[in-house]
């Protein structure tokens, strides 16, 4: 009886949710652990390179806790995906990086990609 209600428990969408919010914790200290990296300057400036270890250290604690509930094809596949895409976006906007054509339809596809895995 207790093992039927933990398993009710554990696909309740609010128990769920925390998981998602998870990820979703884990793709934005990925991605500022990736600003970091940048402002690093080789590891030559010493607080960004500091935050690139806090910030990594901390998106993989949540995405450990994420893979107690999610696959890990499915959690890696969106956290990488997306964290990625995102790095392009702040690299265009932030870092003044050149937006081409290439760039953004290959964006889209792992937008496209990520939907894709949650969908089907």
């Amino acid at each position: 009886m207790l093992l039927r209600l933990q398993n009710k428990l554990n696909k309740h969408p609010f128990i769920m949710s925390i998981y998602w919010l998870y990820l979703l914790l884990g793709i934005i200290f990925e991605v500022l652990g990736t600003i970091c990296m940048k402002l690093a300057d080789g590891f030559s400036k010493p607080i960004p390179s500091i935050l690139v270890f806090v910030f990594y250290g901390t998106c993989l604690a949540f995405l450990v806790l994420v893979l107690k509930k999610m696959e890990v094809g499915v959690a890696y596949a969106i956290w990488a995906g997306l964290g990625t895409a995102l790095i392009a976006i702040i690299g265009f906007i932030w870092f003044e990086e050149p937006i081409t054509i290439p760039k953004v339809i290959s964006i889209l596809f792992i937008i496209a990609g990520i939907l894709g895995l949650e969908l089907f």
